[in-house]
């Protein structure tokens, strides 16, 4: 209550100072926070009940009881701890070694070998895991010593590997989705289905971008000469083909509009562990371990969701957001003016928050302005995942590129250089978002959506 009179005192000393330029205040504090190595949760949190104190005191944290049940009493987030106990199941019983291993052989006739099993075995794991941290982290231990071993280009390996993780939040089912529709009330299913054609589409693109690499400059992918026999391409199918099943049987049942993604995600747990057992190592050791990730992960994000709902309840106590909202409507931005700025925005952000902070921060606020521009919803979320993937390969907090320098012995300078070519290919499909938004749209509207 002292801390919270004290600040209130010099904001209030402060000539002219609105509840606006209070908000940048308390970003600031909250980017200041992340400086000094606070974890973004508590970043998030000590800003928030000082801004709670500042104008209301003690009555102003009566509320954070209802926003702490509120917050977590949600059917959609259960979705979060089930899609990441499924990928862990399959990353425990090592399963990524033979998706990997399938895919090798099933595209070795393309140009870039190897490196074009990067960015495939990426997107299948992506269809499963939710993370692209899970993603980079199954893929990139398989991957990084044949690489190394093969004499591939270390930039090009590293790069590939790092951008090729961020494909697991968009093609779903993608947490960072799971996320942003449970604060703007959006339908998970549909977002699901409008991150399907971007994700496939981003992904055929880092593919050409390296067959065009790897023609161009051969020395950077050997080449090569075997040609593989009937039984060695039937394994490779057999290796692949649960993946499939499993793709299949969580997304695809979301897409019929059978179930709904909770519902989906238990379906996956089990079919994962049935997989797991017959195909990979799976026993209770496997998992053991992976519950215990489970766990760690998911309270790492449940408390960044707290974290966030006690943000939106503070600035909304102070009504904050409906300043926000007429401050930026009476700008008359047009609509391709205020899709510029928040390209500069998420760009700057993508270089110093992590991808949940930059979600749970800046959508409470600018999701009433999207409404005032007429955006859809479900579009946005496509691109506000686009940019997350931007800035997860962003230095200096780019957290794909701490991943992937974790599990090699190369330079940290390597990995972000090898990302660069795919930063720009993200650029691109940005672009055509905007320019052509049936990329996205065009799955939900022809395909039924779950509950």
């Amino acid at each position: 209550m002292i801390l919270g009179n004290i600040v209130g005192n010099i904001l209030g000393n402060i000539p002219g100072m609105s509840s606006g330029v209070e908000l940048v205040f308390v970003l600031i504090v909250f980017l200041a926070l992340l400086c000094v190595g606070m974890t973004i949760p508590f970043a998030i949190l000590v800003p928030s009940v000082l801004y709670l104190l500042v104008h209301a005191g003690l009555a102003g944290l009566k509320g954070l009881g209802l926003v702490s049940w509120g917050s977590m009493d949600s059917f959609t987030l259960s979705a979060i701890p089930l899609f990441i106990l499924m990928a862990e199941i399959l990353q425990e019983s090592k399963l990524s070694m033979r998706v990997y291993r399938g895919l090798s052989t099933l595209v070795a006739w393309m140009p870039g070998g190897l490196l074009q099993t990067n960015i495939a075995g990426c997107a299948i794991f992506a269809a499963i895991s939710g993370s692209s941290v899970v993603t980079a982290a199954s893929i990139g231990r398989v991957a990084l010593p044949e690489l190394q071993r093969r004499n591939y280009s270390p930039r090009l390996s590293a790069g590939s590997l790092a951008a090729g993780g961020t494909l697991g939040i968009l093609i779903p089912p993608s947490i960072a989705m799971i996320v942003y529709g449970t604060f703007t009330e959006t339908s998970v299913a549909k977002l699901f289905m409008a991150g399907v054609m971007p994700g496939l589409l981003l992904t055929a693109m880092f593919m050409c971008y390296i067959a065009a690499h790897a023609l161009v400059r051969p020395d950077v992918s050997p080449i090569v000469t075997k040609r593989h026999s009937t039984s060695e391409i039937l394994t490779a199918l057999l290796d692949v083909i649960p993946f499939v099943v499993l793709i299949g049987g969580t997304i695809g049942s979301i897409y019929s509009g059978l179930v709904t993604p909770t519902e989906a995600a238990a379906v996956g747990c089990v079919l994962a562990m049935i997989i797991a057992r017959f195909w990979g190592e799976f026993n209770l050791s496997v998992l053991r371990r992976a519950l215990q990730t489970t766990v760690r992960v998911c309270g790492n994000i449940l408390f960044i969701v707290y974290a966030a709902y006690a943000f939106s309840y503070a600035i909304s106590y102070a009504g904050v957001g409906e300043e926000i909202t007429q401050f930026l409507v009476g700008l008359k931005l047009s609509r391709l003016e205020f899709f510029g700025a928040l390209f500069v925005l998420y760009t700057v952000l993508g270089c110093l928050v992590e991808s949940l902070g930059m979600i749970v921060v800046t959508v409470p606020l600018l999701y009433p302005v999207l409404q005032q521009y007429g955006v859809d919803p479900i579009w946005f979320g496509v691109i506000l995942v686009l940019f997350i993937e931007m800035g997860q390969i962003s230095p200096p907090i780019g957290i794909n590129l701490f991943v992937i320098q974790s599990i090699w012995n190369g330079k940290l300078s390597d990995v972000v250089t090898g990302t660069i070519p795919f930063h720009l290919i993200m650029f691109v499909l940005l672009g055509l978002l905007v320019l052509f938004p049936e990329i996205a749209m065009w799955l939900p509207g022809r395909v039924a959506a779950g509950p």
